[in-house]
């Protein structure tokens, strides 16, 4: 599952092989499922496969889209340490999502946008604490 997403690295068995291991460290769960289909994992399980099938085309940018959909509040605190735990590595990381609390309690800058528009950005830290989206974004 996680080798289709190195495709175009198909010759490079080391990189592969260092890369699988990285991947393999985040999200140990899939090293013990390797042996399953995508189909039979969980939810969150599944996503961890999308995550690490993304990663192992050694990207510069990740991007990711609505990462904790469908799954359990635990669940997706775990999702967003690893997503953070991705970004510490240098990696960019693009995150689109409805959970703004969460999503910019692991970033580093932030956007929001209404209407396909965007109506504000600025570093999380600082979205986090104005009044106007903690109204408006965080339900505070």
């Amino acid at each position: 599952n996680l080798e289709v997403g190195a495709y175009v690295r198909r010759k490079d068995k080391v990189g592969l092989d260092r890369t699988l291991g990285e991947v393999y460290e985040l999200f140990p769960v899939l090293k013990k499922k390797a042996h399953m289909m995508g189909g039979l994992l969980s939810g969150g399980e599944q996503q961890m496969l999308a995550i690490g099938r993304g990663l192992m085309s050694s990207p510069s940018l990740l991007l990711l889209d609505e990462p904790s959909m469908g799954l359990s509040p635990k669940l997706t605190t775990e999702m967003f340490a690893d997503i953070r735990r991705i970004a510490n590595t240098g990696r960019t990381v693009m995150l689109v999502e409805q959970n703004a609390y969460a999503a910019l309690s692991v970033a580093d800058y932030g956007y929001a946008l209404e209407n396909g528009t965007v109506a504000l950005h600025g570093s999380a830290q600082k979205l986090i604490r104005d009044d106007y989206v903690r109204q408006t974004y965080l339900g505070a």
